[in-house]
């Protein structure tokens, strides 16, 4: 059985930031305290360096099965223990579509063999899967995903007798995409008016606007209370939607929760001058405002986690013009070190961004043991070398993709070692373990 000892650690958890020792050992952490000593560990001096919880990432898109050309398990969870990802949960946007029990299993089998980090897999819901989606185990499965608007294959749901089965009968959270479909097509067709086939880049926050945004957010949040439903709406990306949210109440009693994710606390509609399609994401990158409306919603807790949505595609895909270029890149690398950057900028504290990242994850979802610097719980932790830059340009992306929208960025912090159930995965900028992750699970839902 390992042992570590991570001394002199400046230790960021649970709204507090101390100095402090950490006994690892096997998959746990055994004792958090002061001047700790073990003959038997090996000992990690982590003097001027933080120690965190590893991020929680509530949407990936990994690719995998059937598209893997783009990415798969392995190479996407090799990208997010390097940035500081020890757990993920993925969607069911794959090919074919994750929306039987069977094809649920097959991933979870794929996963077990190959992920580095731990994982879960979102049961997708269609229009006519209702009795397979209520077949769905919450303490094995993180959720149910609904695109309420366009996505892969046949996996929109807008039958209106669907969604109020789903919300009406399921015993889980119930994770929305919400853009409202039929304004979206309503401004496409505006668009292709205007540009024909070429639409540029700039126009794709006013083909995905606020309104579609809003029209479809405040339809789940109206069906979660008609039903009192567990909801949780991902990727808020207008500050208007912000105010569907309520932060009254403590995380764990809330029956409504939102997620932000890194692009839209980043980017706004300027950039889309240079950096085109690299940044065409749905819902789509928004203005100054909303930008500024997300932040502040998170520092109220009225968005309550931090996420990537990472879903890569090929160079190739994304250099096509805009009509074609698909929506979706690359981030779990980046996402962390993205945030510390947002930290240095005084945008919010290094206690609350773990909170985002890790602990809300955790207490949303209900996951077993992880989230948390604890005794006891799984040791999923991340250094973090505050006095060592990272320039993106001149280290290896290690999604399959090979790219970033931040290839022109230096970051001011870096990953210096990443722990996944108490092993050294990603060390110095190298990975250094296989197949360390293991699935997470749940306490059931109220």
């Amino acid at each position: 059985m390992s042992r570590y000892l991570l001394k002199n650690a400046t230790i960021v958890n649970e709204g507090k930031k101390f100095a402090g020792d950490v006994l690892i050992v096997g998959e746990r952490i055994e004792k958090i305290g002061s001047g700790l000593s073990d003959a038997t560990a090996a000992v990690i001096d982590l003097s001027g360096k933080i120690l965190i919880p590893g991020m929680i990432d509530d949407q990936v898109h990994f690719r995998e099965p059937g598209l893997t050309y783009k990415a798969d398990i392995f190479t996407e969870s090799r990208a997010a223990v390097a940035g500081g990802i020890t757990s993920f949960m993925e969607m069911p946007n794959t090919k074919p579509t994750t929306t039987s029990q069977k094809l649920l299993q097959e991933k979870y089998y794929i996963g077990g063999n190959s992920s580095l980090a731990n994982y879960s897999f979102f049961m997708g819901a269609t229009n006519d899967n209702l009795e397979e989606v209520l077949r769905t185990n919450p303490e094995t499965v993180c959720g149910i995903k609904i695109f309420m608007g366009s996505s892969t294959g046949n996996m929109l749901v807008d039958n209106e007798k669907t969604l109020t089965g789903i919300f009406s009968k399921s015993n889980m959270l119930i994770a929305t995409h919400c853009e409202d479909e039929m304004t979206v097509r309503k401004n496409l067709e505006a668009a292709k008016e205007k540009y024909g086939d070429q639409i540029p880049p700039e126009m794709h926050p006013v083909i995905r606007n606020e309104e579609a945004c809003y029209l479809s957010s405040s339809l789940a949040v109206s069906l979660a209370k008609k039903y009192d439903t567990r909801l949780h709406i991902l990727h808020i990306s207008t500050a208007k939607e912000t105010a569907l949210f309520d932060n009254s109440i403590p995380l764990e009693k809330k029956k409504i929760t939102a997620e932000a994710c890194i692009h839209h606390l980043w980017f706004c509609d300027e950039d889309y001058k240079t950096k085109g399609n690299w940044i065409k994401w749905n819902p789509a990158v928004k203005s100054k405002t909303d930008r500024a409306g997300i932040w502040a919603a998170i520092n109220e807790n009225r968005i309550d986690i931090l996420a990537t949505d990472h879903a890569p595609h090929t160079v190739e895909e994304k250099k096509q013009n805009y009509s074609s270029a698909p929506s979706g890149g690359p981030l779990v690398q980046h996402a962390v070190l993205a945030i510390l950057e947002k930290v240095k900028e005084g945008l919010i504290t290094l206690e609350k961004a773990v909170e985002k990242m890790a602990h809300a994850p955790a207490i949303c979802f209900r996951i077993k043991e992880r989230g948390f610097i604890r005794e006891g719980y799984f040791a999923d932790l991340v250094i973090v070398d505050p006095g060592a830059s990272f320039s993106v340009i001149d280290n290896p992306i290690l999604s399959k993709c090979g790219w970033s929208p931040f290839d022109d960025v230096t970051f001011s912090h870096s990953i210096h070692t990443t722990f996944v159930n108490g092993k050294p995965v990603y060390s110095n900028g190298k990975i250094i373990e296989q197949s360390s992750g293991k699935r997470l699970l749940f306490s059931p839902q109220n």
